[in-house]
């Protein structure tokens, strides 16, 4: 009989690491094999160039009648064919979910297996939209079925097992230890796990403002830039960023935001309402500076993306142009990944159902960390507001079914207009853990005055449903980087993609037609 090793998993060496199934299809590494042959795309060995015909429409309104004029812009795509070696920078790396995303990019760097009491479970990047579903690229010519391909396969695109990992937390335990306090991951996942994310070490030491975020996470702040001067932790954010990607060899670095959920700062003319008014205010340490303003700040000053996870303020208008100064790429606000993707998809189905939805109440308890600081009013504040606003284009849309806001005498709309009622309700409850229970109904007029009430319950991981969008927004983020566009009508030179004054979409059906209708125009697809 072979001899057995009695191991603890924290000194399982590489060889013993149960990896007995294929790599995941969501995991597979696939050569970049898409070649559109068309006048509208080019190849050459450093980019993929396409021209693309914006089709769209001016609407006139005068004495009640609407004129229609048909519109084609054309517009000219470049992307640089060479993906940057890209390192993730997490803010709140030693939180549920930054040791859940570092712990399953490396159990599928290693394909490592694990039991569960339900079998054996391999790593995968299910949840991701990059990675895990598919999209229309057109017919086969004998056959007339569809094809599809992977979405992470129209362009050239980082794969999640090559990011570096690294970032800072206000709390100093170290990675393998911060994993199981979390308590996220299946213990066999973690056992065999653990010695890899012990290598990551202890996360670099963070901002704390404990005007930001709530008292009852002072417990954990013990990893912390000295000091109260925000210009030298702005300077020792940035020293950071710099050493990081020096350590590495980085071509590129996004810097991300997915750490507790800061309260909403004030707008105060003077202090960061430009940009440099805000450089000023940091430098005079102003109390309005928030930590996750001074992270985008930084990144911006380093050249570097800048993803926001959470829903606070984080780009107060000094920061937008700042980013426009330096030609930065900054987004996000909290991500959607449970009970709010669901609003975005239910909601919009009703409207576009020609039902109308009177009231929505959201009601959800969770025991993770995320909860315990939502648990303090101010911060919950910055989360209701956030998944409040989640239906509002929805309901713009539909002037039909509700009505649309008064004119003001400067000819500015007064208001929402009508809207439903909508409340949110969030309870920290520790027994229940990373397993988030939400509860929604909806209640909707229908036909000739009746009634309509829809519940749903649901229970899901709260950090399994986010870490795969931390994956995509930062795999995107990489991409946008190599891509820059030009307007041929207007003459312009090529520069990269920065869309402002855009109204924010939140259906999720919108959003996925838009992200392949982009991906697909830099292919010269459409």
């Amino acid at each position: 009989m072979a001899p057995t090793t009695n191991t603890s998993g924290y000194n399982t060496p590489d060889s013993e690491l149960e990896s007995i199934l294929p790599i995941h299809p969501t995991a597979v590494r696939r050569p970049y094999a898409l070649t559109v042959q068309s006048e509208n795309t080019h190849y050459t060995d450093e980019h993929i160039t396409s021209k693309f015909h914006n089709r769209g429409a001016h609407v006139n309104l005068a004495d009640g009648h609407l004129t229609v004029i048909p519109t084609v812009e054309p517009f000219e795509f470049q992307t640089r064919r060479t993906v940057s070696k890209t390192g993730l920078m997490m803010i709140g790396i030693g939180g549920n979910n930054g040791t859940t995303l570092c712990a399953t990019i490396l159990a599928n760097r290693h394909n490592i297996v694990w039991h569960t009491k339900s079998g054996i479970q391999q790593p995968n990047y299910i949840g991701s939209v990059l990675r895990a579903s598919t999209v229309r690229i057109g017919t086969e010519p004998a056959t007339g079925k569809e094809v599809h391909v992977p979405i992470s396969d129209i362009l050239p695109m980082v794969h999640p097992n090559d990011l570096v990992l690294g970032g800072w937390d206000i709390s100093g335990l170290s990675m393998d230890k911060a994993m199981e306090r979390a308590r996220v991951l299946d213990y066999d996942l973690q056992r065999q796990v653990a010695p890899h994310m012990a290598l990551l070490g202890k996360p670099l030491p963070s901002i704390y403002y404990p005007d930001f975020i709530a008292a009852n996470q002072e417990a954990r702040a013990d990893n912390l830039v000295a000091g109260n001067d925000k210009q030298v932790h702005l300077e020792k954010i940035r020293a950071d960023i710099r050493e990081f990607k020096a350590t590495n060899g980085l071509d590129r670095s996004v810097i991300f935001w997915t750490a507790n959920t800061e309260r909403y700062s004030d707008i105060i003319p003077g202090v960061n309402d430009t940009a440099d008014n805000l450089l000023a205010a940091i430098r005079a340490s102003h109390s309005e500076v928030s930590p996750s303003t001074l992270f985008a700040v930084a990144a911006i000053l380093e050249g570097e993306p800048f993803v926001n996870g959470a829903p606070q303020n984080t780009f107060v208008p000094g920061v937008i142009q700042l980013a426009e100064r330096h030609q930065s790429f900054i987004g996000g606000d909290d991500l959607k990944s449970g009970q709010t993707k669901l609003k975005s998809v239910l909601a919009e189905f009703l409207v576009n159902a020609g039902i109308k939805p009177l009231s929505i109440a959201s009601y959800n308890h969770l025991g993770n960390n995320d909860g315990h600081n939502l648990s303090a009013e101010r911060q919950f504040k910055s989360k209701e507001i956030s998944k409040s606003s989640v239906v509002d284009d929805m309901v713009d849309a539909n002037r039909l079914l509700y009505k649309a806001p008064e004119i003001g005498p400067k000819g500015t709309p007064i208001g929402k207009g009508e809207h439903p009622d909508h409340i949110v309700v969030i309870k920290y409850v520790p027994a229940v853990g990373d397993s988030k229970r939400a509860i929604d109904e909806y209640y909707s007029e229908i036909f000739c005055g009746g009634r309509s009430t829809i519940n749903i319950f649901n229970e899901c991981e709260d950090s399994l449903l986010a870490t795969p969008l931390i994956l995509d927004l930062t795999i995107l983020t990489e991409l946008l980087t190599r891509v820059k566009y030009r307007n041929l009508s207007q003459g312009q030179d090529f520069a990269p993609l920065y869309p402002s004054c855009t109204e924010v979409i939140n259906s999720l059906n919108r959003q996925r037609n838009a992200l392949e209708g982009f991906l697909k125009a830099c292919v010269g697809i459409w």
